[in-house]
């Protein structure tokens, strides 16, 4: 189907005329912290609404009814805003007459009238008389370049109150709903660590670490430490790492390669358990720090261990991180202890095949992300932010 809304999504495979749910990110004109002041007490985190941020939270509120009257079934379920950006969380029940976007805009449209009327006084000039189109018509039909070389010229009385573009993220299921709303509630906390731990929650877009370009989110000290140990673990285990008792329980009773891919998953064995016991003990002996994807179910253990314990990490993952990437509440929690580096190397999938197997598959990028994880670990120079 063809969208026909103004706005690009960010998933161009999706209709966004169907039934759905989605966290919807606003970001201020200029970043201007004109919405809220947040409080200093992460233990209890406070919003206090600045006459903007009461306009933008009254709008989103009578959304839903409006929408309502005019045909479409949708939800509101949560929002916040932030002192320069705004989460919401918006249900479209069933398929609608128009895209999500046009709700978005309408949304933002409200907000800017109401910004411009109530807390600026500013009052927009007449439309022209002559029929020639309007200015909210003719900025309507611009390219989004074109609107930004526009407001580029304008004072900022004049520009609307949120950026031109907004970000939307896709409920998968139930579980990702909740989690969706769990992040709406959590942001005031979250931004108040970022605000005490720079340092530990830094966000750099590019960053050459032994040649390789990454992005970073995170303690990049973490990359000084001089035992960095990687956690490296096949999805299933060699027939040299069973013990004589697994190979006769699965069947392995006949000579054989040791090197021979078995059908037992690693994380089962005794192997991977004593390997397991043998990563804690360094990392409790003192200033080692694991590297690894967790991929694997074998990495996934160790990462989670890291994660739970408060055991110092450097993260590789596949997915980018963008400008306005945050983690998940775990590793969000990490990186505020300081105890959690998230690398994301770029051009990931131009990285080469494996196996033959295309660079773009996830066996590729799993075989790649530990090759890069490794060089890690032999990395002892200093990190170059560009």
């Amino acid at each position: 189907m063809l969208i026909t809304s103004p706005y690009r999504p960010h998933n161009p495979g999706h209709d966004y005329y169907e039934a759905g749910a989605y966290l919807i990110t606003l970001v201020v004109t200029e970043r201007e912290r004109c919405l809220s002041t947040l409080g200093t007490d992460a233990r209890q985190p406070s919003v206090a609404l600045s006459p903007t941020g009461r306009i933008v939270s009254e709008e989103w509120e009578k959304t839903a009814a409006i929408q309502r009257e005019k045909g479409r079934k949708i939800r509101t379920l949560a929002q916040v805003c932030m002192p320069d950006h705004w989460h919401g969380v918006i249900v479209v029940e069933e398929r609608m007459d128009i895209a999500l976007g046009r709700i978005i805009q309408s949304f933002k449209s409200a907000c800017t009238a109401r910004w411009r009327r109530e807390v600026t006084g500013y009052v927009q000039p007449p439309s022209s008389s002559d029929g020639a189109p309007s200015l909210a018509h003719q900025l309507a039909r611009m390219s989004k370049e074109a609107r930004r070389t526009y407001y580029a010229s304008r004072p900022r009385i004049e520009r609307p109150l949120f950026d031109d573009d907004y970000d939307d993220t896709i409920c998968i299921d139930a579980d990702h709903l909740q989690r969706m709303l769990a992040y709406v509630a959590d942001n005031p906390r979250r931004a108040i660590l970022r605000h005490q731990h720079p340092q530990f929650m830094q966000r750099c877009l590019h960053v050459i670490i032994g040649g390789e370009d990454y992005a970073a989110f995170g303690n990049l000290f973490l990359l000084r430490w001089a035992n960095k140990l990687q956690v490296f673990c096949h999805r299933k285990a060699r027939l040299a790492q069973l013990t004589p008792a697994e190979r006769q329980q699965h069947g392995y009773t006949y000579d054989a390669l040791p090197t021979l891919t078995t059908t037992v998953p690693y994380e089962s064995t005794l192997h991977f358990q004593r390997q397991r016991e043998s990563w804690t003990a360094r990392i409790l002996a003192g200033a080692t720090v694991l590297v690894t994807p967790g991929i694997s179910k074998g990495e996934l253990t160790m990462k989670n261990d890291c994660l739970s314990h408060g055991y110092p990490l450097i993260h590789l993952q596949a997915e980018a991180i963008g400008s306005y990437w945050k983690p998940e509440q775990s590793r969000f929690e990490a990186c505020a202890n300081g105890r959690l580096l998230i690398l994301a190397p770029w051009h990931l999938d131009s990285k080469g095949p494996v196996d033959g197997i295309p660079s773009d598959s996830d066996y590729s990028r799993f075989h790649n992300l530990n090759t890069l994880a490794a060089q890690i670990c032999q990395f002892d120079g200093e990190a170059r932010i560009i």
